[in-house]
């Protein structure tokens, strides 16, 4: 099952230390502590992620993947079904909920067991 279609998202994203995923502004949204990491649209399987600014640099540059929509400010690109193989791509998503959940605070990561 890849992680472009609706099951293979929320089953990884599940595995995911304190996640939850909602629907919101037509996609699946992934978040932790209530901040958003990464969403599935609902349309096409493309998914949108965090990523560093040298991840960024780099991934913009290949085919099917490009500056995400409303996100792309603070280094999210939007990766179509089949323009990173799912291992890359579950990577990637990994270190987008490391980088969000980074982000938090002390008091918040303690709280979710982070």
């Amino acid at each position: 099952m890849t992680l472009h279609s609706h099951d293979g998202f929320v089953r990884f994203i599940a595995g995911l230390p304190a996640t939850t995923t909602v629907a919101q502004w037509g996609s699946l949204v992934a978040k932790v502590g209530g901040k958003v990491f990464c969403l599935l649209g609902d349309t096409e399987g493309a998914i949108a992620f965090k990523v560093t600014e040298i991840a960024y640099a780099g991934l913009v540059d290949l085919p099917g993947i490009a500056q995400a929509p409303y996100f792309a400010k603070g280094q999210w690109v939007l990766v179509n079904p089949g323009a990173l193989e799912e291992v890359l791509l579950a990577g990637y998503l990994t270190e987008a909920h490391r980088l969000i959940a980074g982000k938090l605070t002390r008091k918040a990561r303690a709280e979710l067991g982070l």
